[in-house]
């Protein structure tokens, strides 16, 4: 475990290009919603890349920070936290002023049935933090989902795809986003919008999901048949590297991997590295819920993480008994149900 450890963790380093980008963002930056699946190792990074850079800046992550541990590892990390609940008014007014916001607020699953708070969080926050940090910089994480499902064959939508969201969690996604475009015109604040579409650590993800299904000999639904995956830490880097590309109106950037991946193809990748045989329900339909991020590749380069290496770890990472976080991604879902 010890060796896998320490390849995960030299995986989350910074790049080089990272640490000159962070020499090139003035001031202190601001992580809303810093305690889910991606927030601790973006703030992880941040502080990392800005101490490698030689700059004085303070790395700010707010949540409500229900699991207390979160919040004491990210302080013995150097990240400044503060326990806030982003829809209280008066919690929101006293965050501190940062000219970098990293917007990673949001709900997805608990949806269904659940639908008003899922707009609320989705919908109606992002124009209160809107107005709130209307004279900084604001990189707004968003998904995939806004987009319909598309022709396997196509290999994903580009950012210039008309939004075609199926179900209300990915309608609610849209709502974030165009109010953030709204105040961001209103106010002449820059942002970018970061549909992000799947990244995957050892802890989580649609290959964590593949391979604890080969281990566990249950079935895998091939009805989604195609996925696209980036590495959590590649994902970070693009995230905040993103700062300086914030403009008005917002840019909308596709984030995640270069290729469109079959499922049965990882699946039967984990049966070889564990020796067992993938069983399958189910045929792939011509469509899934895909994106095409050449534009990021183009602007970051290629992920510095590959598919090949994404797989190997993650094997590694369940045959020995390594920490996971139950947070199935439900790639599966095509009706938009979370």
């Amino acid at each position: 475990m010890q060796d896998v450890e320490s390849l995960v963790k030299e995986l989350l380093r910074p790049s080089d290009a990272l640490v000159v980008d962070m020499q090139k963002i003035e001031g202190d930056i601001v992580v809303l919603g810093v305690a889910g699946k991606m927030g601790p190792a973006l703030a992880r990074l941040a502080r990392e890349a800005t101490d490698l850079a030689g700059v004085n800046r303070r790395i700010i992550g707010v949540s409500r920070f229900s699991e207390s541990k979160t919040k004491a590892e990210l302080e013995a990390n150097g990240i400044e936290t503060i326990t806030a609940d982003l829809l209280n008014e008066d919690h929101l007014a006293s965050l501190p002023d940062a000219p970098n916001v990293l917007y990673m607020a949001g709900t997805k699953f608990g949806t269904t049935g659940n639908e008003p708070f899922t707009w609320a969080m989705n919908a109606y926050l992002p124009g209160r933090v809107a107005e709130r940090y209307r004279n900084s910089r604001i990189v707004v994480f968003s998904t995939g989902n806004v987009y319909p499902l598309t022709p396997v064959e196509d290999g994903g939508p580009t950012e210039e795809h008309p939004t075609g969201p199926v179900g209300e969690y990915g309608q609610s996604c849209l709502g974030r986003e165009r109010i953030f475009q709204y105040f961001s015109a209103k106010n002449n604040t820059p942002m970018l919008i970061y549909r992000l579409n799947y990244a995957i650590d050892v802890r989580y993800g649609v290959l964590l999901d593949i391979a604890k299904s080969i281990m566990e000999e249950r079935p895998i639904n091939l009805a989604t048949g195609f996925v696209n995956v980036i590495w959590q830490g590649d994902a970070n880097e693009i995230a905040l590297r993103a700062l300086l590309h914030c403009d008005v109106p917002p840019r909308i950037l596709n984030v995640t991997g270069p290729e469109t991946i079959s499922v049965k193809w990882l699946a039967e990748q984990f049966g070889k590295r564990f020796q067992k045989t993938p069983l399958f329900v189910n045929e792939p339909m011509p469509t899934a819920l895909l994106s095409n991020a050449s534009h990021a590749h183009k602007l970051f380069g290629q992920p510095r993480v590959l598919l090949q290496q994404m797989i190997d770890i993650t094997a590694a990472w369940i045959q020995q008994g390594g920490e996971t976080l139950d947070k199935p991604t439900h790639f599966q879902e095509r009706e938009g149900k979370f």
